[in-house]
């Protein structure tokens, strides 16, 4: 069996590193508000190149504290209208709707399965405020456009960055910077999943904003900066000692481990030949994707995966049910996104990760490449 993600075989590589910190904050018997934390804020400012980095319990949690801080800085308030992509995890339209603000829909591109930028100006009302961005399936979305299109509006961009850590952004004038350090604040992810996994729920904000940080920084903490005095009605969003040991370890490999993946995906773009598969169109730099995941589309996604499976290649769908036609926001059930519609009916994630052996990804591609035969 080919699993989709061996997370066991992933941290098997740090087992020893991994049980050495573990003891040693077992020993030392502090578990929360430690050194330990800010170690690894410091260490994901120095990779990410933020500023500031809040560590809080997980991604969500990570963005809904930028738009809760943001409203509590005059930024937002209840009702405002926030732009965010229809193809998207619903965690990002969750933390909108959390806390009270409208979120406004927009397609993606149907090559990249991010936002579609060119897009994003006709759906400006007064009452917008903010663009959340999704760096969806690891691919950098950015564009110098839309800085021009949140300048001209006094829009702020938030980034989830749940699925890219590492990416970078390559601007005209060949200068780059990480995905995560290219809006007013990021919300990043590090459940055991994602590239750059916890051993737990885990997530952090990034941002160079220091009103910002500050009052997030509280928000997380019960919305108190000093112990027993409550500004803010806040949530108790904190990341624990242990996880951020278990980071630390691991983001020392993170960028190798991306560039295993960049591999990979090389490997299945130079290599899947088969009339029915629609492979991701590549970046125009390596570094502005991660290669979270690998989707392929295909019209008959249901009958390839039953094909994989009995093939003893586990496969998954991201995802299934696009956020307007969950129960959830059952209010926009009867709206109509083509786009988005036709990547959740096609989608098809192919396993991907830095612990894949060469056999493993060969059979793959060889199982996929047959399949027109099959079929």
């Amino acid at each position: 069996m080919i699993k989709f993600l061996d997370l066991q075989k992933i941290n098997a590589q740090y087992a020893d590193e991994l049980k050495q910190v573990a003891a040693e904050i077992i020993d030392k018997g502090w578990f929360l508000l430690g050194e330990r934390v800010k170690l690894f804020e410091q260490q994901f400012c120095d990779f990410i190149g933020a500023k500031h980095t809040i560590a809080c319990a997980n991604g969500l949690d990570a963005l809904r504290l930028i738009l809760k801080a943001h409203i509590e800085l005059g930024v937002l308030q209840e009702g405002d209208e926030v732009i965010v992509p229809a193809n998207t995890y619903i965690a990002s339209i969750l933390a909108i709707t959390d806390n009270r603000l409208k979120p406004v829909l927009v397609e993606p591109d149907i090559k990249t399965f991010n936002l579609d930028i060119s897009l994003v100006e006709q759906a400006i009302t007064p009452k917008t405020k903010a663009i959340m961005i999704v760096h969806l399936y690891g691919r950098t979305c950015w564009s110098e456009e839309l800085e021009v299109i949140a300048k001209k509006y006094s829009l702020k961009i938030i980034e989830d960055n749940a699925q890219a850590v590492g990416a970078y952004y390559h601007f005209n004038d060949d200068t780059k910077k990480r995905t995560g350090n290219l809006g007013n604040a990021a919300g990043n992810s590090f459940y055991p999943g994602k590239n750059l996994g916890a051993l737990g729920d885990s997530g952090a904000v990034t941002t160079n904003d220091e009103q910002l940080a500050s009052t997030i920084r509280a928000l997380a903490n019960y919305g108190s900066a000093e112990k027993y005095v409550n500004k803010y009605q806040g949530l108790n969003s904190r990341m624990d000692e242990i996880q951020a040991a278990f980071l630390s370890v691991k983001l020392k490999y993170l960028d190798a481990e991306n560039e295993i993946r960049r591999k990979i995906a090389d490997y299945y773009l130079e290599n899947i030949k088969n009339e029915q598969i629609i492979l991701p169109y590549p970046t125009a730099h390596r570094e502005s994707n991660v290669q979270h995941l690998f989707v392929i589309r295909t019209k008959y996604r249901d009958e390839l995966q039953k094909y994989l499976t009995k093939n003893d290649i586990q496969t998954l769908i991201h995802y299934p049910i696009p956020p307007h036609k969950q129960k959830a926001y059952a209010e926009w059930n009867s709206l109509s996104f083509p786009i988005t519609e036709k990547i959740h009916d096609e989608a098809l994630s192919l396993p991907i990760y830095s612990s894949m052996e060469n056999e493993e990804v060969l059979t793959i591609v060889n199982l996929i490449n047959k399949w027109k035969n099959d079929h």
